[in-house]
């Protein structure tokens, strides 16, 4: 079991795939692993073969893909994998693999690797709705929780053909957040943490809005990173462009001024507040009470616009003695000596304990898996950086609040 953060330490994962239909999700779990830094070692069975290829899965882990009990026999391959890795992970596990497991079969490379580990075992189900609610499944998976295997999913969606239930493989960031989740140092624990996540959106009438390109991936990140820490999370979304974790309490918000009476009343409880959220910096002074006509403008539609509240200040004047307050600033700023000037006025003037910093622009920041920011404390020093996929890049800020 590793002690340290997934976020600050690099992880050997030994990821096996099985032979269903979900092993092309297996391309997009390898992938994540190592966009999130980690080295990625596949133990693939004979049947995961026929549906992805070897070459895609090499190139994809950047190491060889493995497959035969008895090569490298000299190195004796088929204990080494499992004793060198932090972590195992198989995705998909079919109905066949969930009852070798239960049963401690060691009849191919994959089963004996996992036999020769001490590491964490964590598992993706998918199959057909009807062998997955089979009573032989059931006790199989029943069994394995009983030894500590964490079980993800299955996800109850459409599988192949027509059929649809409960037996879709989860999505490969889902299954990684999870993975990591397990090894996560449970830090937090007992602290309370409240997150703002994804874009208020200003009404210019019933169909338009006002706006910005925040997807919310970040935000989420931060809740499911400090859940799996041990922490109490409250999330105030903002139309996120993804589901947010399970294990956490949503409070869904659309305008600036919805997402300030909602963190002002979730502030005046929690240790930690992290604005993380886009906020709409203007508002239309009037609202139209039905679409706005083209032909009733004509040409071109003036907009007066007045300030939203700054959400921000508030919460940081509002303190109470021991909060940790963390703000986000996404600046355009293409000068990296003056982006980080007016990040450090920003600190000071907001009265944060940290603020994270991102450089955003036409075609990066908003919407990206990646990110990389720097972090200022409110007396202008830069106390850290961080680039990677949002999860590490969540666990890194985190880091500075234990």
């Amino acid at each position: 079991m590793v002690e340290a953060s997934a976020s600050t330490e690099r992880l050997t994962v030994v990821l096996g795939i099985t032979g269903g239909i979900a092993a092309y999700k297996a391309v997009g779990v390898a992938r994540a692993f190592v966009l999130a830094g980690h080295d990625v070692h596949i133990v693939a069975t004979e049947g995961a073969l026929r549906f992805v290829g070897r070459p895609t899965l090499e190139a994809i882990s950047r190491n060889p893909v493995h497959t035969d009990l008895y090569e490298g026999v000299a190195e004796v391959r088929h204990v080494a994998l499992g004793q060198s890795a932090d972590l195992i992970v198989v995705a998909p596990a079919t109905a066949h693999t969930l009852a070798s497991l239960a049963a401690g079969l060691a009849g191919d490379l994959l089963g004996t690797t996992i036999l020769a580990s001490t590491a964490p075992l964590v598992v993706a189900p998918a199959m057909h709705t009807e062998m997955w609610q089979n009573l032989a499944t059931q006790a199989n998976i029943a069994t394995l929780r009983s030894r500590g295997v964490t079980i993800v999913g299955p996800a109850d969606g459409q599988l192949t053909g027509s059929d649809s239930g409960p037996g879709r493989m989860v999505e490969p960031e889902a299954l990684v957040s999870a993975a990591l989740g397990v090894l996560a140092p449970r830090d937090l624990a007992g602290r309370s943490i409240l997150i703002s996540a994804g874009g208020t959106r200003e009404p210019l009438d019933p169909v338009r809005f006002l706006g910005n390109r925040s997807s919310g991936r970040q935000g989420v990140a931060l809740a499911t990173a400090a859940r799996d820490r041990g922490a109490d999370v409250v999330l105030v979304a903002a139309h996120l462009e993804m589901a947010p974790p399970d294990g956490i309490t949503v409070v869904p918000v659309g305008t600036t001024e919805q997402l300030r009476d909602a963190m002002l009343q979730q502030a005046a409880v929690a240790d930690t507040v992290i604005m993380a959220a886009a906020v709409a910096d203007f508002r239309p002074l009037a609202v139209a009470e039905g679409k706005i006509k083209k032909d009733a403008v004509g040409d071109e539609l003036v907009l007066t616009l007045e300030r939203t509240p700054d959400v921000l200040t508030e919460i940081s004047a509002a303190r109470r003695d021991g909060q940790r307050i963390v703000g986000f600033a996404a600046e355009t700023e293409p000068d990296p000596v003056r982006l980080v000037e007016i990040a450090t006025e920003k600190a000071r003037r907001k009265g944060v304990d940290l603020l994270v910093l991102n450089h955003v622009g036409w075609e990066h920041g908003f919407g990206a898996v990646t990110n990389s920011v720097i972090m200022i404390d409110r007396t202008g020093t830069v106390v850290g950086k961080a680039d990677g996929d949002k999860l590490s890049v969540a666990h890194r800020i985190l880091d500075h609040l234990r």
